[in-house]
């Protein structure tokens, strides 16, 4: 997982698709954090990911970093704590403009059965379960 982390930083930009009924979405993310063991990304509860989150977990990641991407695929479960919201803060304090660990907004996810593979054309792909 902490390969997957750091891949994830590394490439600063990584993509978010979610379902929004049978329709794809996907948008940028950046932030992810690691935080009691598990792998967690933010956003707002309001936005329309968020809801499709709640709708249907099964979420997958894409970044490229060099001549590698990755793809995650997994269910994202929320995390109710107010210390994972604030971990999440204090890792990107640049949010706290936008964000509190108790405005009600502020909500945070973790990876559950995920399974990442990092690929690229010169070597063969390798499969991270966390």
């Amino acid at each position: 997982m902490e390969r997957v982390a750091q891949f994830l930083k590394d490439a600063q930009v990584y993509y978010l698709a979610t379902v929004d009924g049978d329709q794809p979405r996907v948008r940028p993310f950046g932030t992810v954090n690691v935080f009691d063991g598990k792998l967690y990304i933010q956003t707002g509860k309001v936005k329309d990911c968020s809801k499709q989150i709640v709708a249907n977990p099964k979420v997958e990641v894409c970044a490229m970093k060099g001549d590698e991407w990755i793809r995650i695929a997994a269910k994202l479960v929320e995390d109710d704590r107010k210390e994972a919201r604030e971990s999440m803060l204090d890792a990107y304090p640049h949010l706290k403009a936008m964000y509190s660990a108790d405005d009600g907004n502020t909500v945070v996810y973790y990876f559950k059965d995920a399974v990442a593979t990092i690929s690229a054309f010169s070597h063969a792909p390798e499969v991270i379960t966390f």
